[in-house]
């Protein structure tokens, strides 16, 4: 399939000089996905710990995770709009600065009310900085290697699945949960200092925009169904993911100590799906996008057969982490395409939705479990969910055809 989009000759025209310049700033951006990726996750396995800690029960210690979801979807936008004349270098540093100050209240948190406050803050610039980078880490590595570079900003929110998240909760257990967003703290001050020296200055060249010229991007239907297949295709993998201890020691057998294992396999295959699908979305996006929603849609469906087995469900596991990820650069990219002189909005919004994919997929997967329907019925239910998002796809192909 043939990619028949405008690709704009704005922020992405122009390639830094220095190939060791581009490397160097894409890795201040990747780490600055770390931090966002480690304290994204790293709560949800230290809900016990934030519970205890605050005098407050378990599903109400979860409004954390709720607080810095609400958060991303109402930050993005709204910072993304607001800053639209701001010199990208500065904004970048801004928003990590923001980022920080939002980890080390969560940090020092004296009542549970004022630790929903400091997430929701923490959760305010994880979609434009994402929006941001991407679109930063594609000027400088040129519109040859646009979705790679998407893919590599997006490569530190992956490997923190991987080691960030795992060494944030061992600290959490060992020091108590503060020391986890401690950790994140420490995180974001390397990375500012990554950004401050590594970021060149040539991105004041980058082409400013204004805030109705961003906001323009909600006008355009094409945006709103990119976003329509973020929000429901990317549930799928979260049907799964939310329940996976349970379904990991109940279904398929497998020993609570080593439900670890089993998220170490899911977040390599987001690592490896992450490269694979930025590659995949350089020689075409929407054949990638078709090619990853169809394969993570395949996964899910032999997910509900290989969990009764702790072998094949490791494999698959690391299958839906592979072929979940790969959506995202293409994704980015194709918002990147689709909102023409207003990428930023559109580039930030992107997280907004993939957060309510991953608020649609816990639901979906929790109606199904309360239904009676047993802990294999998300992976159904996300199969038909990533199904739904190969639809909506196909809506937004014709739609643009006939355009």
């Amino acid at each position: 399939m043939t990619d028949t989009l405008h690709r704009p000759s704005g922020p992405v025209s122009v390639a830094a000089p220095d190939p060791v310049v581009r490397r160097l700033a894409v890795v201040a951006l990747a780490l600055g996905g770390f931090g966002i990726g480690t304290t994204e996750f790293v709560a949800m396995g230290l809900l016990p710990d934030i519970a205890t800690g605050m005098g407050v029960s378990e599903p109400t210690a979860g409004h954390v995770i709720s607080a810095y979801a609400l958060g991303v979807v109402v930050g993005a936008p709204v910072i993304a709009a607001v800053t639209a004349r701001m010199a990208r270098r500065k904004l970048l540093l801004a928003l990590m600065a923001l980022f920080t100050i939002g980890n080390l209240a969560s940090m020092l948190a004296p009542t549970y009310e004022t630790l929903i406050a400091a997430r929701f803050l923490a959760g305010l610039p994880h979609g434009a900085y994402f929006g941001v980078a991407a679109l930063v880490a594609a000027h400088l590595m040129g519109p040859q290697n646009r979705a790679k570079a998407v893919a590599h900003v997006l490569t530190g929110l992956t490997v923190a699945t991987v080691l960030g998240v795992p060494i944030a909760s061992w600290l959490g257990q060992s020091l108590g949960w503060r020391a986890a967003f401690g950790l994140v703290v420490g995180v974001g001050l390397v990375t500012l200092t990554a950004l401050w020296c590594w970021l060149p200055f040539q991105l004041k060249f980058m082409r400013a925009t204004s805030p109705l010229t961003e906001l323009g991007a909600l006008r355009r239907p094409q945006v709103w169904l990119a976003l329509l297949v973020g929000m429901i295709g990317f549930g799928g993998m979260f049907a799964v993911y939310t329940y996976i201890t349970t379904t990991m020691t109940d279904v398929a057998g497998m020993p609570r100590g080593l439900v670890p294992l089993a998220l170490m396999m899911f977040g390599l295959g987001m690592v490896l799906g992450n490269l694979v699908g930025g590659r995949l979305a350089d020689g075409s996006v929407v054949r990638a996008l078709y090619l990853s929603l169809g394969a993570l849609c395949g996964a899910l469906a032999l997910f509900v057969v290989a969990s009764h087995n702790p072998w094949t469900a490791l494999l698959v596991l690391f299958l839906i982490g592979l072929t979940g990820s790969a959506v995202g650069p293409a994704l980015q990219t194709r918002l990147m395409d689709v909102a023409h002189d207003a990428q930023t909005l559109a580039a930030a919004l992107n997280h907004s939705a993939l957060n309510i994919g991953n608020a649609t997929g816990a639901w979906v997967g929790g109606l199904v479990i309360a239904a009676g329907l047993g802990y294999t019925a998300p992976a159904a239910a996300g199969a038909v969910l990533a199904l739904a998002g190969l639809a909506v796809l196909t809506v937004s192909v014709l739609l643009q055809k006939r355009g």
